[in-house]
């Protein structure tokens, strides 16, 4: 039976305790009368897959997991800097998907959507009756095959029906890239893969290279990746043969990694932005750069996971990601949080197995207010932007007048929303921003809309006075 021989694979080679075989059988005779006198017919491949194998796991950490072909296969598209969609990228509220933009040469763009266009429904499914996490589950499942919309574009009457087949698309690591204030340049990474090194080097000579006067290396929401991208992110930074982390485990050797010799690193400022979803890779290229000094750390604390997950090819097309050691900074400080009877410990230095990283400068993001909750919720920016862009052509200088503010005043209304006149003035600058930003998501792209949003966020701005550069 397939479940046999994928735990026939794991055990193989390895060094069993005297009691396993016994062990093994038993679970054999338990799974035996199972199938053979359960109430219900047994699908082998449930019980095994997600339920055995995953029960074991359970025991060990949070963080060691087994995948099923597909799974598995979705872990070697990410190895790959690839993965299947249809190019389409939205705006997701709660019962709502509005497209922001259609990205060149996709299937979306080939089938005509447009940004503004409303989602109303994903195979049959209306997506007025889902919650945000449904959505999200819904809109990361209709990747992976082919998918029938029914979108409202607006000024239409009618319905339009779109049937897309997902493609595998390249996923650059590097999202934004651009000159935050002058000669100051602004990098978004939101995974590390095997490019994302080569990719940081290109976004910084893009945007001047060591003329520069100072990069924001923006980590935020970044869940980390593959080791190997992290290190080479790092050594862009430092000297070589500066330590960039070390390596702790029960059955794997004591090891540190250093940077290459050979290695020309920038120098200008740095300053790395990280938040709670700051995790594993991120947090090894923040701790390297905190502790060598060469880098101010802004944001929030860090998510805390510094486990070496080894990941295991076993046959079927399966695979096992299991916690084989942990990770520490340069100095010696535990990234990875205590978990629930861990024996984890410092380093040897005195230093307690403290968790994440903890930033230079403590920044949170403003706050949602009321009225900010209602507005977002509502989607009135997004129907605003669509809306303005059929009367106006918008060019890359544009800014929200007050005759502009005015009239999303009288979109408010219409929608029976009507904000007092001290939450307006209070919130004047922040709608102002919004405003510009959704309605250059819509005529310029995504990236220039990120722009706008991004010179006001606390956090950037807060990296700038740290550099010395706002």
């Amino acid at each position: 039976m397939l479940w046999w021989f994928t735990l026939a694979a794991f055990v193989q080679g390895l060094e069993a305790p005297s009691d396993l075989p016994a062990q093994l059988r038993r679970f054999i005779e338990v799974y035996a009368a199972v199938e053979s006198e359960a109430a219900e017919p047994v699908d082998a491949q449930a019980a095994i897959y997600r339920g055995a194998i995953p029960g074991m796991l359970r025991r060990l950490d949070p963080h060691s997991v087994f995948f099923d072909p597909e799974q598995f296969e979705q872990l070697k598209e990410l190895e790959r800097s690839t993965r299947k969609g249809f190019g389409t990228i939205v705006s997701v509220l709660p019962g709502r998907v509005i497209v922001l933009q259609a990205m060149p040469g996709t299937p979306s763009a080939r089938a005509g959507i447009a940004p503004g266009d409303e989602i109303l429904a994903i195979n049959d499914i209306p997506l007025d009756r889902l919650d945000l996490d449904q959505l999200v589950a819904l809109l990361g499942e209709s990747r992976q095959r082919p998918a029938r919309l029914e979108v409202r574009r607006p000024g239409m009457a009618g319905l339009l029906r779109f049937t897309l087949s997902p493609e595998e698309m390249q996923a650059p690591s590097v999202e934004r890239a651009f000159l935050v204030a002058s000669g100051v340049a602004y990098v978004r990474v939101s995974s590390f893969d095997a490019q994302t090194g080569a990719q940081v080097r290109e976004a910084i000579e893009k945007l001047g290279g060591r003329s520069l006067r100072g990069l924001v290396l923006d980590l935020r929401n970044n869940p980390g990746g593959m080791l190997p991208a992290a290190l080479q992110t790092a050594a862009l930074f430092l000297p070589a043969g500066a330590r960039l982390l070390l390596v702790r485990g029960r059955a794997v050797p004591a090891g540190e990694e250093k940077v290459p010799e050979g290695t020309q690193p920038y120098e200008f400022p740095l300053a790395v932005l990280i938040n709670a979803k700051s995790a594993s890779a991120a947090e090894i290229v923040a701790g390297a750069l905190q502790d060598h000094r060469r880098a101010v750390i802004v944001g929030e604390p860090s998510f805390g996971k510094g486990l070496v997950e080894t990941v295991y090819p076993l046959s079927g097309n399966t695979g096992l990601a299991l916690t084989t050691a942990y990770y520490y900074t340069p100095g010696g400080r535990s990234i990875q949080r205590p978990l629930p009877g861990s024996a984890l410990r410092g380093s040897g230095d005195g230093t307690g197995p403290t968790g994440g990283i903890q930033p230079d400068r403590l920044v949170y993001p403003e706050p949602l207010t009321p009225l900010r909750s209602v507005l977002e919720a509502s989607g009135a920016f997004t129907s605003f932007a669509t809306q303005y862009l059929r009367r106006h052509v918008v060019a890359a200088d544009f800014n929200v007048t007050a005759e502009v503010l005015d009239e999303f005043q009288s979109h408010l209304a219409e929608r029976k929303i009507r904000p007092s006149v001290e939450e307006w003035s209070r919130e004047r600058e922040w709608i102002a921003t919004r405003l510009k930003a959704e309605i250059f998501n819509q005529s310029l792209g995504v990236d220039k809309g990120e722009e706008v949003e991004l010179r006001r966020d606390p956090v950037v701005r807060a990296a700038l006075k740290e550099l010395g550069l706002d």
